[in-house]
């Protein structure tokens, strides 16, 4: 991905999305945008316009941590965008995000034992294993009759981005597509900020920007976030309705990697289609081929 133009349209976004009015500076007569000027972000984060200009344009290597700082209070942004900045700073410096050198070759956790036996350990809840592209890798027992419209009949590895946008099934399992569209695009947007040489990634943008037009908007948008925890309804196609908390884990193991966790509140309409899917999954365990 172009660092510079990565760089440039997300100041220019956040910009544009922030008023005088929420800034706390007067708009002044004869205002042609609603976003604030250069001058004014340049002036709330205490640097010349000239440099601020520069920044803006792409050219942020070599820009101190401080002036980071004082441009994301300037543009108000929140922990996760201001996160992404750094990120982007780093790689305009040629500094992997990590504060390591890349690896060559990415080990598949999944092909590790200890991490299944952690997995079916996990016997109320939901439990898959992502990558940064949104593989989903590993699933417990519950995870896999959970994302059964996701992982299909097999094959291909199942990506919650790809079902997301090019799956019509995705609007039945997610009652609240549209939420679920933002959030997926800004989940990618700041894996991609964080390890910018991830060809994995680069090529998913690629592949759902041309087949998806939602995609290509969101992306365009350049919103960011972590999905850490929170609630989400769901449709499945066995049990109905469902809104169950996440949490997020990451795998210190396997940097990159996140454990997903699914629960429902105990004695809930939620919990008890939980041990209904159990159930199902108990008696209808997947088809194992051998060769």
């Amino acid at each position: 991905m172009d660092n510079r133009a990565e760089v440039r349209e997300f100041l220019m976004s956040r910009r544009a999305r922030l008023t005088p009015e929420l800034a706390g500076i007067p708009a002044g007569p004869n205002r042609r945008v609603s976003g604030l000027r250069r001058s004014e972000v340049a002036m709330l984060a205490g640097v010349s316009v000239e440099y601020y200009a520069k920044l803006e344009r792409g050219g942020i290597a070599g820009a101190s941590a401080s002036v980071l700082d004082a441009v994301s209070q300037a543009l108000q942004l929140d922990d996760t965008e201001r996160a992404h900045l750094l990120d982007l700073a780093r790689a305009a410096d040629g500094i992997p995000a990590s504060g390591r050198g890349r690896r060559r070759a990415a080990r598949n956790p999944a092909t590790r034992p200890s991490l299944h036996w952690a997995l079916d350990a996990i016997t109320d809840g939901v439990a898959v294993v992502r990558n940064a592209q949104s593989d989903v890798i590993a699933f417990n027992a519950l995870g896999r009759a959970f994302y059964s419209p996701l992982i299909g009949d097999g094959g291909r590895t199942p990506n919650l981005a790809r079902f997301q946008f090019l799956d019509p099934a995705s609007h039945d399992f997610y009652p609240d597509w549209e939420l679920f569209a933002e959030m997926c695009v800004a989940v990618m947007r700041a894996e991609a900020g964080r390890d910018p040489h991830n060809r994995a990634i680069q090529d998913l943008v690629g592949e759902l920007s041309t087949r998806s037009d939602t995609f290509g908007q969101l992306w365009g948008a350049h919103n960011v976030r972590t999905h850490g925890a929170g609630t989400k309804r769901f449709h499945h196609p066995i049990v109905g309705e469902l809104t169950l908390a996440y949490e997020e884990f990451a795998i210190t193991a396997e940097p990159g990697h996140i454990l997903l966790i699914y629960t429902a509140e105990p004695g809930s309409p939620s919990a008890e289609s939980l041990r209904l899917l159990a159930s199902w999954e108990a008696n209808h365990p997947p088809v194992v081929e051998h060769n």
